[in-house]
């Protein structure tokens, strides 16, 4: 569906808050050609690491059958509610619901989740939610609303393109539109100046097919408030949902320092990709001129929900929070042992929680797909 087939301001006078919306200031969406900039009224706004502080997680519950899960909806549903409920143990959850269902879904994630009512059409919020950027005071929030296409037009998208125009309202945060294509798991950030991301997803046609590598790299950088980006070649092998998000072979886990998916088995469909990702990274510094430290995830299991092998489950795919960690689990207590002791030993004093996701790996996701952080303010 075209985004263009309703407006912004139609769309949210549908839309029902079970909580009273703060009024938020917006800005004109930049026009494609023009300087795309994290600027509103003057302030300049970067978007930090995922280990800055958080104020909340934003998170949505799945409800449409029709919408790819089948019969596995309510599979999905206990991984979405289970993992909102393990966040909602070290920071304030907010899970948005289709309205109508605000009742019976915080029956399913518990009373430690604030539910709030807004259309959606899945519980991908990495990917459909504003990705939220701080000043250089640490005092102002500033949401960019990237374009959201349904990852190349694979899925329906004519609510989710509309989420951050809600959840911006609902805290009180100015909004930017951007108009450029993204999903918040294609790219990951240091907030130091560095941006990673795949050039098997950016530069795919089906998202911004109308910009160069270089108008990408540009837009993204400025948005991001950014000043070096590093393309990584691969995703994942049989991603073929996200054409190669980074957020399923790498995450950042400090300044300068990433976890990095590896295939051990020199004949795995996942060896020469993610060889070639090393090798790019090993010869990359970051913005401030720094080598990275790279540690090796050695563990991708396979595996099957019901009848559907699925081939695209990351440990990588975790969400971090200042006192714990909450990493995907495939129910393998091998793989996922010693996958949660590698991760164990990058986050000392925190408490590392495994949550099953595997009907979320056989959707294309994980942790880290269905959750976005909104940062703290000093």
């Amino acid at each position: 569906m075209s985004r263009a087939r309703m407006s912004r301001r139609n769309f949210l006078n549908t839309a029902a808050l079970t909580a009273a919306a703060t009024a938020a200031a917006t800005v004109t969406g930049v026009g494609a050609g023009s300087a795309l900039a994290a600027t509103f009224s003057g302030t300049t706004y970067t978007v930090p690491g995922e280990w800055a502080p958080h104020s909340r997680c934003i998170m949505a519950f799945p409800w449409d059958a029709s919408d790819g899960w089948g019969q596995k909806l309510h599979l999905v549903q206990d991984e979405v509610a289970n993992i909102a409920r393990q966040i909602a143990r070290f920071e304030p959850v907010t899970m948005v619901a289709k309205p109508g269902t605000a009742s019976w879904v915080q029956q399913q994630v518990g009373s430690t989740v604030t539910v709030i009512e807004y259309p959606i059409n899945d519980c991908w919020t990495r990917d459909t939610m504003a990705i939220f950027g701080l000043d250089g005071s640490r005092k102002k929030l500033l949401g960019l609303d990237f374009r959201f296409n349904g990852w190349g037009n694979k899925y329906p998208f004519d609510k989710d393109d509309f989420l951050p125009v809600g959840v911006c309202q609902y805290l009180g945060v100015p909004r930017l539109p951007v108009d450029m294509v993204l999903e918040g798991g294609s790219v990951i950030q240091d907030g130091e100046g560095t941006i990673i991301g795949t050039e098997e997803c950016l530069l795919n046609p089906n998202r911004n097919p109308g910009m160069t590598k270089a108008q990408i790299e540009a837009a993204l950088l400025q948005a991001f408030g950014a000043t070096k980006m590093i393309w990584l070649p691969y995703g994942m092998f049989g991603d073929s949902i996200t054409n190669g998000h980074i957020d399923l072979v790498a995450a950042y886990v400090g300044p300068a320092k990433l976890l990095i998916n590896i295939d051990p088995d020199p004949n795995g469909d996942n060896y020469q990709r993610l060889n070639a990702n090393k090798q790019v990274l090993q010869a990359s510094t970051d913005a401030c001129g720094r080598s990275f430290q790279l540690v090796e995830m050695r563990n991708l299991p396979r595996f099957t929900v019901g009848i559907d092998r699925v081939i695209t489950f990351s440990y990588t795919n975790y969400y971090p929070t200042a006192g714990g960690i909450v990493v995907p689990i495939a129910n393998n207590p091998s793989s996922d042992n010693a996958a949660l002791t590698v991760i164990q030993g990058l986050y000392p004093g925190k408490q590392v929680i495994g949550a099953l996701a595997t009907t979320l790996a056989w959707g294309g996701g994980g942790v880290h797909c269905i959750t976005q952080q909104v940062p703290a303010v000093s």
